[in-house]
């Protein structure tokens, strides 16, 4: 049996709903689309968001013939036999390949692709969840134009489901109805994701028992049941990953206790505790760092109780270690002072350690000069004397600038009161 997302595919991009960025009046996708030249393009973004759906529209405007393959299943073989078809009376026209997961292509695969590509006997239409810059080979990234589809709103999803409700009360005599809490449920839940959100509304008219007349009414109980628990657009390999991630850091670098709590309700929901507990280490010396020296502390602290925990309860403690970063003063200089001495590191002639650092001890040390003329500090007032550290070629070299935060000042403070820099 067909799925209902399949049956009521739009096949006019007047009946798409979303991606009003590529797709709406006087936007660049609608423009070539409707146009009938077909450019190579990748689609890239989320599933069910549209990108099978709007190449099937553009592959009926270019008056070419169609092929469709998902990378997950097919071969190069597959490709062979689709350019054995190039130049019969079949593919006058030419050729349309719509390819389906490309990232699922090795770098071989997409190459064979290439020299039919470069021709012109093949437009590729390509899609993707996967960042494309990141996944597909670049001599084809080149050759094509690259398209994101976005996850779409509630109001959008909305109206996809009660478009697929309308069509499917049209093909059958006995009609089902949604009240408006169950058809705003669906909306809400989906995550973006049409597909997902029409699997509910078929899985609902087919679980619903008919009243006598044979009529079904759906109402929010049923969809909740149906639906089940809520699935977030979450892949720990993929971009969403990373991206979600990245909002975590910057939402807590930013000072924003909600966001934060947000962003790791979602990291909790996709049960990546690794990632977590990494990232709030990485973030508790590179934005916090020295403006709050103990918050490494702490987090630490918290990571450690919730690797022990385990989820659920390691919720508790995560929660403890993002409201106490998120609220803490903020301070880059370490992360700044160490990418500094490593950048001269790349760029520079560092030249050679003082002779008076090197190790001394050991037996012949002090006729290669050794340790002679150092100065140990404690035999000094303040545990501090002047002497050079840095190798000469970069001896006036300085990477650590202290943050504008009070512990950071009181560091300031003194380092300039032990070098009796302060009257």
């Amino acid at each position: 049996m067909q799925p209902l997302a399949d049956k009521i595919r739009p096949t006019s991009l007047d009946d798409v709903f979303g991606q009003e960025h590529i797709l709406g009046k006087g936007k660049i996708l609608n423009k070539i689309i409707n146009s009938g030249f077909i450019p190579n393009m990748i689609f890239y973004g989320p599933p069910g968001v549209g990108k099978t759906t709007v190449a099937n529209i553009a592959a009926k405007k270019s008056n070419k013939k169609f092929y469709k393959l998902n990378a997950t299943n097919a071969s190069v073989k597959d490709i062979k036999d689709i350019v054995d078809d190039i130049g019969t009376l079949l593919t006058h026209n030419g050729v349309l390949l719509y390819l389906d997961e490309i990232q699922n292509f090795n770098k071989k695969q997409q190459q064979s692709l290439l020299e039919f590509i470069e021709n012109g006997q093949i437009t590729l239409i390509a899609s993707t969840t996967e960042n494309p810059y990141h996944y597909i080979y670049k001599a084809i990234l080149s050759r094509a134009s690259v398209f994101e589809f976005k996850p779409l709103n509630e109001n959008e999803i909305k109206r996809a489901v009660l478009r697929a409700i309308e069509i499917l009360n049209n093909e059958e005599d006995n009609k089902t109805f949604f009240n408006d809490e169950a058809v705003s449920y669906i909306s809400r839940i989906c995550g973006g994701d049409v597909r997902r959100a029409l699997n509910v509304v078929e899985l609902c008219a087919g679980s619903v028992e008919s009243d006598e007349v044979g009529n079904k009414y759906v109402d929010l109980d049923r969809v909740m049941e149906c639906s089940q628990i809520k699935i977030l657009n979450y892949d720990k390999d993929g971009d969403s990953h990373y991206d979600i991630l990245s909002a975590f850091q910057k939402s807590i670098r930013g000072s924003d206790v909600d966001a934060s709590l947000h962003y790791l309700a979602r990291l909790i929901k996709a049960g990546d505790l690794i990632s977590i507990c990494r990232r709030l280490l990485v973030i508790a010396s590179e934005d916090i760092g020295l403006a709050y020296p103990n918050a490494i502390v702490i987090t630490k602290s918290c990571v450690d109780s919730a690797m022990q925990l385990g989820f659920p309860e390691a919720r508790i403690p995560l929660a403890q270690a993002v409201i106490t970063l998120a609220t803490s003063p903020k301070s880059n200089s370490a992360i700044c002072a160490i990418d500094k001495a490593l950048m001269d590191l790349e760029e520079k002639n560092i030249g050679d350690i003082p002779v008076y650092l090197k190790d001394s001890h050991y037996s012949g040390a002090e006729k290669l000069g050794r340790g002679i003329e150092y100065k140990y500090p404690h035999d000094y007032p303040n545990n501090y004397v002047k002497q050079q550290y840095l190798p000469d070629n970069i001896k006036d070299a300085l990477y650590y600038f202290p943050g504008k935060n009070k512990m950071e000042e009181k560091i300031q403070l003194y380092m300039r009161g032990i070098k009796n820099e302060i009257k």
